[in-house]
């Protein structure tokens, strides 16, 4: 009997030591990411049904030195489309709407109208052009506050983009106009219906929408950029980001939202069930479908001015990660993806500072020049006091930092700089290394 109680003793043991060390890896990677200015934000991170990890970095306000912790509480952006598509499916059980409706049965005015389904809208096949690639809005109006009226007129201004169905292109203006249909159908503000179908049945007292005139101790201030020193970013009004990407909420609450799939608290297992079948471009109701490390992954990524995040899910694991951060961090998909390999015991990199290296003046000025990356768009390339510097059209100029004699780093984003030169030795393009892109720039200048 002693030595069945010594082996189950030793087997508890081993458990949670294996535990400790994902926890201690997690950290690990977390940290050398916050250490690089790739992470400023709160992380969870749940394994078979349960919270193993969770902690926040950088700062919740730069400026005062407030750190991030567990209670932040972020803007989400387009992660709100899962919980618009949810309340559009519970609609749809209750008989009230079907996402066979055609977008003319609500609204008339549209091109296409006649042809474009709720679930066009839903999977992005629409043809509905999306309005925050128009710049002039996003740099310029993004604060003000639009009624109704005014953003269905703004939409109906753009031609579609292609006929409903034929192609995938991502619209935020379908994803409003879904809550604009939520509030014919149920006769009050989006904002109320979602509150009582899904914030306050799953207690997630910490969310909510109009960020502007949030007063909690708790609320994290938007960032462009943390380095070389704090660039606050305005707060979208969430009458423009409304059912496409206005929601606020905590790590800790969307687990919650996480936990009720899981347990169809929400929706009805068949109506999960459409919500998570992939159409084009591997795209359901709100949510990609994929696989990763030979099991099924359900994810999304939310970005509004000075916030990003991302949700992973493996749902025949009850595995989650949730990131959110407040500095504009392009690297949450990555880190996300790299917190799984620990999960599942694979392979992963933990991101290594790169080394800055000296060059001469004369070795700097040949990366002098303009380079066009696309119709419209370049990459200015200039000698100031303290190196190179590059300058985006329409963005601020960052400092470039050699890493080799024709490789440079940026400090601000994960991003990296190749300058390319031909047989003769002369610079002819640039390579822009960001985001898992690499698109390429010819020297015109």
């Amino acid at each position: 009997m002693r030595k069945i109680l010594f082996s189950l003793i030793i087997v508890v043991l081993s458990v949670q030591s294996f535990a400790q060390s994902i926890e201690q890896k997690i950290d690990e990677l977390l940290t050398a990411y916050s250490n690089q200015n790739k992470l400023n934000g709160v992380i969870l991170v749940a394994q078979k049904g349960k919270v193993i990890y969770q902690k926040g970095f950088g700062y919740r306000n730069a400026e005062e030195k407030i750190p991030n912790d567990v209670n932040s509480i972020f803007q989400i952006g387009s992660i709100t489309k899962q919980i618009t598509s949810a309340v559009i499916m519970q609609l749809q059980q209750e008989g009230k709407l079907s996402v066979h409706d055609k977008l003319s049965k609500y609204f008339s005015g549209f091109v296409n109208g006649d042809k474009i389904t709720i679930e066009n809208m839903l999977t992005h096949t629409s043809g509905i052009y999306n309005y925050t690639n128009d710049t002039a809005i996003m740099k310029n109006d993004v604060t003000k506050h639009y009624s109704q009226e005014q953003m269905l007129t703004l939409f109906k201004s753009y031609p579609p983009d292609f006929e409903p169905g034929t192609k995938w292109n991502y619209s935020n203006s379908a994803y409003s106009i879904l809550g604009y249909i939520i509030e014919k159908v149920e006769k009050k503000p989006y904002e109320k219906v979602v509150r009582e179908r899904i914030f306050q049945p799953l207690g997630m007292s910490n969310s909510g929408f109009d960020f502007t005139d949030l007063s909690n101790p708790n609320k994290t201030k938007g960032y462009f950029s943390l380095n070389p020193k704090p660039m606050p970013a305005p707060i979208v009004d969430s009458t423009i980001a409304y059912a496409a990407g206005a929601v606020y909420t905590t790590v800790g609450d969307l687990y919650k939202w996480e936990r009720s799939i899981s347990t169809n608290k929400i929706l009805k297992p068949e109506s999960w069930k459409a919500v998570f079948t992939p159409y084009k471009n591997k795209y359901g109701y709100g949510w990609s479908i994929d696989s990763l490390y030979g099991k099924l992954i359900i994810a999304h990524s939310g970005g509004i001015h000075g916030y990003a995040s991302y949700i992973l899910r493996f749902p025949q694991d009850e595995a989650a990660v949730i990131v959110f951060d407040n500095s504009s961090s392009n690297s949450l998909g990555k880190i996300s993806k790299a917190v799984a390999a620990i999960l599942y015991d694979q392979t992963y990199e933990v991101p290594a500072a790169p080394k800055e290296i000296k060059l001469d003046t004369t070795a700097l000025k040949q990366y002098v020049g303009e380079y066009q990356l696309a119709p419209g768009f370049t990459i200015t390339i200039s000698l100031g006091e303290n190196g190179l510097k590059g300058q985006a059209t329409g963005q601020a100029a960052f400092d470039l930092f050699p890493e080799k004699e024709n490789v440079f780093f940026l400090k601000v984003v994960d991003a990296k700089v190749e300058f390319v030169k031909d047989a003769n030795g002369t610079v002819t393009e640039l390579i822009l290394y960001q985001n898992g892109q690499q698109p390429h720039g010819k020297k015109i200048k």
